[in-house]
């Protein structure tokens, strides 16, 4: 029978792992869709960002109550996974309790998960009262309504139910121990430390051996299984920031924010027009003609990867769009609400790669289809979305692209940004003025 189990076990993890890695590989894949873009010079200031920013929650606390809570609940439910690997070691060669030949240091190990388990517990509640109960602003957008705000909870769920399944299989196994029971009790004496767990004794004291064990194997099945659920669903969910915030803190700019690239095509062309030397009207050589490259982003093809990647780490918790004026003053703008729109276009992109091999056009754009043009036109860019953003993205490099492409590829600019833009053909400013009558208000008195 124990063999059966081992099988049963080895085979549950193997699956669960495979089918991680297809969805990590989905990831990748949808993310190198993007344009190639070089983000690992200076790569000492990088990890020394990452490590402020991503690991150390720098920017988390400046709201001290969630971001103490956020805190809690990422660092303890990171280190009560450490069990995990207890779990997997015990579960392949039919164990119990293989690590607790460290002695003392395993019973502070255990004392130290069920502390966290609980603190973890409980953030988890405040967590939910605060997103369904208190009516923050941040939490009540539009973009938030249907499955974006039933992921967040089925997380939040997941992790109670798992913290509450670890500490009930760590109280029917202090029990067990108390008991004597085979397989449990060991020479020793009682095998890790029960601060939490051990409150349950008088819940359990009048269960029968046998009943004990079914409720301890009970819970060891399902906080593994659970852990291995939770980690797949992680590709569905935005909590897929767990993994990736690292690289994507590691990857994000570090060149002054609202400082602009310069578009190749662009500069190449300036300088043709610059050179004196230069024939406009030279024929490429035959071969080497390609198509020419597209202004600014219509779509998710033409956006970059690690803009990519930041529509895959969005936690949707925003701070963004909290801090947005332009959301402030009622427009239709919400910076989260972009990076969720780049994430679900690139989804139905992947989809279709995955069902027909490549992408065929859809008839769909990531502009008109998912962002309107009014969202974009009623950015200020003042880079607020950029700064309140936790872990390092960047909704502002989208909005500049596609306006980019409206403005260049279709011609598609604002009445008021055309007439300024016309002025500045002309006049040399953004003011309807002739060059020549630039200086007349310093002749008035």
């Amino acid at each position: 029978m124990q063999i059966i189990t081992q099988i049963v076990f080895l085979i549950g993890l193997v699956a669960g792992i495979l089918f991680f890695a297809r969805n990590i590989r989905r990831v990748i894949r949808n993310i190198k869709l993007g344009k190639k873009i070089d983000r690992n010079d200076q790569p000492g200031e990088r990890f020394a960002k990452m490590a402020r920013i991503a690991l150390g929650q720098s920017k988390m606390v400046k709201k001290p109550i969630s971001g103490f809570l956020h805190i809690i609940v990422y660092l303890g439910f990171i280190i009560i996974n450490i069990e995990v690997l207890e779990i997997v070691i015990d579960g392949v060669f039919g164990t119990h309790r293989i690590l607790s030949f460290l002695g003392g240091g395993y019973n502070f190990l255990i004392g130290t998960f069920e502390i966290l388990a609980f603190l973890v517990f409980v953030g988890v509640i405040i967590f939910w009262i605060r997103r369904n109960s208190l009516n923050i602003y941040r939490f009540l957008s539009r973009e938030l309504k249907g499955w974006p705000k039933n992921d967040a909870n089925y997380i939040l769920y997941f992790e109670m139910v798992l913290m509450i399944l670890f500490i009930v299989m760590n109280g029917a196994d202090y029990q067990l121990q108390l008991n004597g029971a085979a397989h449990y009790a060991q020479e020793s004496g009682i095998v890790g430390s029960f601060p939490i767990s051990q409150y349950l004794s008088p819940w359990f004291e009048n269960f029968s051996t046998d009943t004990l064990i079914i409720v301890e194997r009970a819970a060891w099945w399902l906080h593994i299984v659970g852990i291995l659920f939770f980690l797949n669903y992680l590709y569905y969910s935005k909590h897929l920031h767990i993994l990736l915030a690292f690289p994507n803190v590691y990857f994000s700019k570090l060149a002054p924010k609202g400082e602009m690239d310069n578009l190749e095509a662009v500069t190449n062309e300036v300088k043709l027009m610059m050179d004196p030397d230069a024939d406009p009207y030279a024929m490429p050589e035959e071969g080497t003609e390609e198509e020419p490259a597209k202004f600014g982003a219509s779509d998710v093809m033409d956006l970059n990867q690690v803009q990519l990647l930041n529509s895959y780490t969005c936690t949707e918790c925003g701070r963004c769009t909290e801090q947005c004026p332009a959301n402030q003053t009622g427009k239709k703008l919400s910076p989260r609400k972009i990076m969720m729109d780049t994430r679900d276009r690139l989804e139905e992109v992947g989809e279709i790669i995955n069902t027909k091999g490549k992408f065929k056009d859809d008839g769909k754009q990531l502009l008109d289809n998912y962002i309107l043009r009014e969202e974009l036109w009623a950015c200020t860019t003042c880079n607020a979305c950029v700064e309140a953003c936790p872990i390092g993205i960047d909704p502002l490099s989208i909005i500049l692209d596609m306006r980019r492409y409206l403005v260049m590829e279709e011609s598609a600019a604002p009445n008021e940004l055309a007439i300024a833009l016309q002025n500045i053909e002309n006049n040399g400013a953004p003011w309807p003025y002739n060059q020549m009558d630039r200086l007349n208000w310093a002749n008035e008195k």
